[in-house]
């Protein structure tokens, strides 16, 4: 366990001037009424930030131990599945007087009983010469933004503070380079899972991320997101601009339709995208091979992706579905007719998404389906084929139909939306580090964080 610094889990943050000034009046003995002088006021001292330092150190070890108990401890524990909040307090180590007190206290802002398995509960726990534990403190998160503490007063009694972080609405600009995986590349420049899972949405039109990405690849994404005043995201926003392996992508509504158009103004979204299951990767190409399982060789008329058993399958296309269920050597089998004579075929299914089945529209990106091993397969992954005119074609090269290009108004609202983006990544190439911009467009860009 490490020690708990009361300060942090207690105290709101102020602003650091204000702190160190009011600790030194406070400490030389100023009062209120020798503020309010009518002459001219004089130049106060210098602050010495050593003495400010060693003052607020003192006061917050004195109120933090107690006599007869040891400097308090940093204890946090997760409720786990089936047990009670005062299960969990009491598992920290506090006794069960306590632990009851602490809940009836907790009661009177939150619900107690129906409580999520996982939520973490941070205590601080001051170990006496004899007998149970002490509660000091006691923080849990009660929603994104939310929080309510138990902290014990000078007097010995139990004090409930419900606190309400300030939210402000953000727009961010940030680059990096890919290692490891693109989830937590984005992750580190402050992307949400959300936003990540957008960009990869996006690049599937365009991009195999298997053979097309590399390890030290750059990419840029301007997002909107609401923080917390520490800088915290409480919750993802839009995804504005995406640029990956060079290829761009700019967010742009027409009316109630939000889509994402390349510097020129095509959308982006291609008849069929690229990589129908999200972090798979090749495992067996389009042509003649060995059968794993049968064991002679004969045409693969698809492609493989190796995928987690019950990973999410996309529909690559809108369409209608011709068939679902199982179909020989495929197992559980799923085809989807769309339109202009292209079919695409999925293999080896666990299972189907709720509500597929045959003559049920699907849209682009929908999951259908779940990454499986039925049929002849040697473990899970997604057997993936494309039909033209009822002929299977290599799915890797084949010459499925482009996006629209934006045209009169639609051309020129899009380029004034294109500009304002690009303004914002000018701002980001001339000053290194993460570029807040206000949500506003025509707000001042901000370099704080």
């Amino acid at each position: 366990m490490r020690q708990l610094d009361l300060r942090r889990l207690l105290i709101r943050p102020v602003p650091a001037l204000l702190t160190a000034g009011a600790a030194v009046m406070i400490a030389a003995g100023v009062g209120a009424g020798a503020l309010l002088t009518h002459g001219a006021p004089k130049a106060p001292p210098p602050l010495d930030p050593t003495a400010v330092a060693a003052l607020q150190n003192a006061a917050f070890t004195r109120a933090q131990v107690q006599p007869g108990l040891a400097a308090p401890q940093n204890v946090p524990v997760k409720l786990q599945r089936g047990e009670t909040l005062e299960g969990a307090v009491r598992r920290a180590g506090v006794g069960p007087a306590e632990a009851q007190l602490a809940v009836e206290m907790l009661s009177k802002a939150m619900d107690t009983v129906h409580l999520k398995a996982g939520m973490l509960i941070q205590t601080a726990i001051a170990q006496p010469s004899a007998g149970d534990a002490k509660l000091i403190g006691l923080s849990l998160r009660t929603g994104p933004a939310t929080a309510i503490t138990l902290s014990r007063s000078f007097d010995g009694a139990l004090r409930l503070r419900e606190l309400d972080e300030k939210l402000r609405d953000e727009t961010t600009v940030a680059d990096g380079a890919i290692t490891g995986s693109l989830y937590e590349s984005a992750e580190r420049i402050g992307a949400t899972p959300q936003i990540t899972a957008e960009v990869v949405k996006l690049f599937s039109h365009k991009l195999d991320f298997q053979r097309d990405l590399q390890p030290g690849d750059d990419f840029k994404l301007v997002f909107d997101r609401k923080v917390t005043e520490a800088g915290r995201t409480v919750e993802a926003g839009d995804l504005q601009y995406a640029e990956l392996h060079g290829v761009k992508f700019y967010r742009f509504a027409r009316g109630d339709d939000v889509e994402y158009f390349d510097e020129f103004g095509k959308n982006i979204k291609g008849f069929l995208l690229k990589t129908p299951v999200d972090g798979a990767h090749i495992t067996s190409l389009f042509g003649m091979r060995k059968h794993p399982i049968l064991g002679y060789t004969r045409a693969h008329q698809g492609i493989d992706f190796g995928a987690g058993m019950g990973t999410p399958i996309l529909a690559a296309g809108d369409g209608v579905v011709a068939q679902a269920g199982p179909w020989g050597g495929y197992g559980n089998w799923l085809r989807i007719r769309h339109s202009e004579g292209w079919d695409t075929g999925y293999g080896h299914i666990s299972r189907f998404a709720a509500g597929i089945h045959s003559g049920v529209h699907v849209r682009q990106g929908e999951v259908v389906a779940y990454v499986g091993a039925t049929g002849l397969a040697t473990g899970p992954h997604l057997h993936y084929e494309i039909w033209k005119n009822g002929e299977r074609v290599n799915p890797i090269g084949a010459k499925v139909p482009q996006g629209s290009v934006l045209a009169g108004g639609d051309l020129t609202r899009f380029n004034g939306e294109k500009a304002r983006i690009d303004g914002l990544l000018l701002a980001r190439a001339e000053r290194p580090g993460p570029t807040l911009a206000s949500a506003a467009a025509s707000g001042p860009v901000r370099l704080d964080r």
